[in-house]
């Protein structure tokens, strides 16, 4: 006989959302199915599945590194699309940002189709995704933001687009420019390249895409320490507290304009706001803020973090 095909950590989580409000918290099937927007025999069907799997006995049990109490509870708290918290050593970054990498790359993998089209920014914990991801459905892969290089970082947004591009087996939307350049007129000039035109033109298509959240602050995002000290401090007296592809944003989530905003080449907040699911990877309890306000703002819909991160979002 066949082996049963594993849940990925959508399906776990889900699974476990319908456990968690049946048996925990007393509601009816029809009124899960109403909340979750299920048939109810989808429901009937993953509490079935929630008991044939052990799942579901008195309390929720899951024998894995995805925390899905934690999961469960953060998605409905902050009404994210897919939640998945990784029990991972939170000492270590490097560490960290595998395991996150690893668990943004398993749930890449269950939700992209071949219909989607993937944005992907840039963040070191991208890049672990990148690593881990094993196989993606044939779709095209655009990149959101132009290249902003680290020192202790080899690889760009540019690579980032190009492997998983190759991996899924699909176009690869790319571009050879820096995210930030000293001036505006520079901008509107490499916005017109070919290369550059091309991929922006394919922003309004994303379906689905994976960013990072910086902390408006030295060391916690690449835009801020990117900046002079001078940039940092007038953008932070607009009270700009956070930072997604370089869109500045306060601590409701609203995008702040800046002198910043005119100088970068990438997807602006309209446009990643319009993009139906948003997938941010986030660690280090520091960058909480932020986190909350792209996910107020409607620029993050999906997350994967660690425990920590997620008992400090909890409201």
């Amino acid at each position: 006989m066949a082996q049963q095909k594993a849940a990925g950590p959508a399906a776990l989580v889900l699974t476990a959302t319908v456990a968690r409000r049946y048996y925990l918290d007393g509601v009816s099937k029809s009124d899960i199915a109403s909340e979750l927007g299920l048939s109810r025999f989808k429901v009937a069907r993953l509490l079935d599945r929630a008991r044939a799997d052990g799942l579901v006995r008195i309390e929720l049990d899951y024998r894995g590194e995805v925390n899905l109490d934690l999961s469960v509870r953060l998605s409905m708290a902050c009404g994210l699309r897919h939640c998945v918290v990784v029990d991972s050593p939170e000492d270590d970054d490097a560490l960290l940002r595998a395991n996150l990498g690893r668990a943004a790359a398993g749930l890449l993998t269950e939700i992209v189709t071949s219909t989607d089209v993937l944005g992907l920014a840039w963040a070191r914990s991208l890049m672990e995704m990148r690593s881990s991801l094993v196989r993606l459905p044939p779709c095209p892969v655009v990149q959101l933001t132009g290249a902003l290089s680290r020192a202790d970082v080899d690889e760009s947004s540019i690579e980032l687009v190009r492997d998983v591009a190759r991996l899924a087996n699909g176009p690869a939307f790319y571009f050879y420019a820096p995210m930030m350049l000293p001036d505006a007129e520079t901008v509107r000039m490499l916005r017109t390249q070919p290369e550059v035109a091309r991929a922006i033109g394919r922003f309004p298509e994303v379906t689905k895409a994976v960013v990072g959240v910086g902390a408006w602050q030295k060391g916690l995002s690449t835009v801020a320490d990117a900046v002079t000290d001078a940039e940092l401090q007038e953008i932070a007296a607009l009270g700009v507290r956070g930072e997604t592809c370089g869109i500045l944003l306060d601590a409701d989530g609203n995008a702040v304009p800046s002198s910043l905003t005119e100088r970068l080449i990438g997807i602006d907040a309209d446009q990643l706001r319009a993009i139906p699911d948003v997938l941010g990877i986030v660690y280090g309890t520091s960058k909480a803020g932020a986190v909350r306000a792209a996910i107020r703002g409607g620029f993050v819909t999906s997350l994967v973090t660690h425990r920590a991160m997620g008992l400090e979002l909890l409201p």
